[in-house]
């Protein structure tokens, strides 16, 4: 299979890129064909990788400025030039779906999620713009969805990246996904022995109003029980100004200070509302239990009652009840631990590229059957 891999864009590193690079990892002589490269804010690894860019590149401010630019990506997808690649791989959450390969190549994409601020966080999104920019935003988010819709139907088959991305799939644009969770890196996170394990709870996440870190604060605020906020972001002032006396704010930590305060932690707190969520499976991986908020990806990642517990309303009396009535004791390390690594990053390779090849075999199967009369 000569293959492609088409992505949003490249220019800060997060999760999405990530993924991007592993499946590159399964498929190393494909090129990357993404709307923005600036590699100046990508890991040397990308350095060694075939990036080929859009005409958008070219724009004033595009690398740090591209989602200025949305109104084009739509026509620059489509510009690529796949004509020669049997096998194209869709890595969207955007546009990089409506990709345009020729008419005998498969193409999958795996999907984080269709484009939410055109579709089911559409008012939200239009809530927080001015009078005049809101104006302006609903004919051109319109035509985004019909294009959205319409570039969707072009994909031969879709991966979802967990249970409530798939549901979003079916009901935007009308199509079935398989589900293949998103690789995490669980050899990085170890178990400590029970007599290491400390008595505060943990929460690691940026600091933006959707994570609800407030929700976390005012709860253990309520409690009078420790809880460690590791992160920073624009709420980093207000979350600050809310804490109270056992809330230690510590910012941003180095990596093997986030794995160390996760494997020392009575359990891990997740407040927000994700489509997958990395930090429940490496707190599992690192044997810790997850007090999550029971929605969405979450749901995917936690078992209820074995791995960690559910709190159903978002709210900080919803999970300060939860914790009230929660016992470490109650959950078993070496479990948590063998539930993330089915969400390893040699899992998902193997998961992804055996259905991309099982794909494509049936692909060509299907075209090798003989013609039927009905169709001459």
């Amino acid at each position: 299979m000569k293959t492609a891999i088409v992505h949003d864009w490249l220019t800060v590193l997060g999760g999405a890129d990530l993924v991007v690079r592993i499946i590159h990892d399964i498929f190393p002589s494909a090129p990357i064909f993404t709307f923005v490269y600036n590699p100046d804010n990508m890991p040397d690894s990308f350095r060694e990788i075939d990036v080929r860019t859009s005409f958008v590149q070219k724009l004033p401010f595009a690398k740090t400025r591209y989602r200025s630019y949305l109104p084009l990506f739509p026509i620059a997808v489509e510009q690529f030039d796949l004509s020669e690649f049997d096998l194209v791989i869709s890595s969207s959450h955007c546009c990089a779906h409506g990709a345009l390969p020729h008419a005998e190549a498969l193409h999958l994409c795996y999907c984080y999620t269709p484009m939410r601020y055109a579709w089911d966080l559409y008012h939200s999104y239009a809530q927080s713009l001015g009078k005049l920019s809101r104006i302006a935003a609903a004919p051109l988010l319109s035509f985004i969805r019909h294009w959205d819709f319409a570039a969707a139907q072009r994909v031969d088959k879709f991966v979802a990246i967990s249970r409530a991305v798939r549901t979003r799939i079916r009901k935007h644009y009308r199509r079935e996904a398989d589900i293949i969770h998103p690789p995490v890196d669980t050899d990085s996170f170890r178990p400590v022995h029970p007599d290491d394990v400390d008595d505060y709870f943990f929460i690691m996440s940026r600091h933006v109003p959707y994570k609800k870190v407030d929700l976390a604060i005012r709860a253990f605020n309520t409690l009078k029980l420790p809880l460690v906020v590791a992160g920073d972001g624009p709420q980093t002032g207000y979350l600050k100004s809310i804490a109270g006396p056992t809330v230690k704010m510590l910012g941003r930590v180095p990596d093997s200070e986030a794995r160390r305060l996760m494997a020392r932690c009575k359990a891990f707190i997740f407040p927000q509302e994700e489509d997958f969520g990395l930090t429940p499976v490496e707190a599992q991986a690192a044997g810790r239990p997850v007090i999550a908020y029971g929605k969405a990806g979450a749901l995917d990642t936690v078992i209820d009652g074995v791995t960690g517990t559910f709190f159903h309303e978002q709210t900080p009396e919803a999970l300060a009840d939860t914790v009230a009535s929660f016992r470490a004791e109650d959950f078993d390390p070496r479990t948590a631990r063998r539930n993330a690594e089915s969400f390893s990053i040699p899992e998902f390779k193997k998961a992804f590229e055996r259905f991309a090849r099982d794909s494509y075999a049936r692909r060509n199967d299907d075209q090798e059957q003989p013609m039927l009369a009905a169709d001459r």
